[in-house]
């Protein structure tokens, strides 16, 4: 998420206003759910249709990240405190309390500027029995950043950890320690891909015990003109390497996009369908959006069979909302929706 002061704090007031930032436990759940069975989110496959899910209720969201936990499912974003919301059958969604209700202290000892309660980018996966949640604190275009971790026995519960610094940079490293990303290999092992513009997009291992970077720093994609949000899933044999290129955060003006590659190894090369390494600038188009959703991007992937991502709705001035499809594949074994 990359973008100057002004888009920052029109982007947090619209979360504010759409009743994201609030405090308590977030296992606070609605009662009287919806009775309808949730989307199927296994993998389609190559038989699947084009599945563009009817959402209402709280939509208005940047850089989500969605994880389902006994048949709820569950959504995270950049916002105060990193808001949320929580949806019984993946149709209609409900606000949710915010992780943070309060800034950690030492946030501020890596990012002196980090100014109130506003998080980027979270990502929250399951993995050895607990809910790992990697986040972003920053300022809008400076490379002095960091990615902290928190960790909670469930969703549900709503009793997160602090876990403390995963990573940070300023201007003497080649990246930025911002949009993480947790990725389980093939083997079973904990990666985490992260970066946005400053050096492009990184691959670090992770010691599955304290979930931290143990190791080699790994380039795998880059981009001129903007180039963030790392998603990295495993199917059939391949890594796929979805990314946010262009710039965000300027409503209907925008020009996020969904681009990808893949490769054989975690670590890459990652190619796209014509062959070009994302190292120089490669990505095959996944969602260039269309006349109303503008600028999608910030994605986040479930499994292998469900895409998330944000897109400012042309129709309502611009305000991020969320928007989710079902993820397809081809014949070829390339991401199609």
């Amino acid at each position: 998420m990359h973008a100057d002061a002004r888009n920052s704090a029109r982007i947090a007031k619209t979360l504010i206003a759409a009743g994201l930032l609030l405090l308590g436990s977030s296992s606070a759940l609605a009662t009287n759910p919806p009775t309808q069975p949730p989307p199927a989110d296994e993998d389609p496959g190559t038989g699947g249709a084009y599945n563009f899910w009817e959402l209402s209720g709280n939509l208005v969201t940047h850089d989500p990240t969605i994880i389902k936990e006994n048949r709820v499912w569950y959504e995270l974003q950049t916002g105060p405190g990193i808001g949320g919301k929580y949806s019984y059958d993946g149709r209609y969604w409900y606000p949710s309390p915010s992780v943070f209700p309060s800034p950690l202290s030492w946030w501020r000892l890596y990012v002196p500027n980090h100014q109130g309660n506003d998080v980027w980018a979270p990502d929250v996966k399951a993995f050895n029995g607990r809910v790992w949640l990697y986040y972003s604190i920053s300022t809008f275009g400076s490379q002095t950043s960091l990615i902290g971790l928190a960790s909670a026995p469930s969703m549900a519960s709503g009793n997160w950890r602090d876990e403390g610094l995963v990573i940070r940079s300023n201007s003497s490293v080649d990246y930025n320690a911002i949009d993480p990303d947790l990725v389980i290999d093939a083997s079973g092992n904990p990666w985490l891909a992260f970066g946005s513009w400053f050096g492009g997009i990184k691959l670090t291992r992770l010691n599955p015990s304290t979930m931290k970077p143990t190791g080699q720093i790994y380039a795998i994609a880059n981009r001129s003109g903007g180039i963030e949000a790392p998603t990295i899933v495993y199917r059939n044999g391949y890594y796929y390497l979805f990314v946010s290129v262009g710039r965000c955060c300027d409503g209907v003006n925008s020009t996020y996009r969904i681009m990808y590659g893949r490769s054989t190894s975690i670590t890459g090369p990652y190619r796209d369908k014509n062959g070009v390494d994302m190292r120089q600038g490669g990505g095959s188009l996944l969602d260039g959006g269309n006349s109303r959703w503008i600028g999608p991007g910030g994605q986040d992937i479930y499994g292998t069979g469900v895409i998330a991502r944000h897109a400012y709705d042309a129709t309502d001035n611009g305000t991020p909302k969320l928007l989710i499809n079902d993820l397809n594949w081809d014949s070829s074994g390339w991401p199609r929706y």
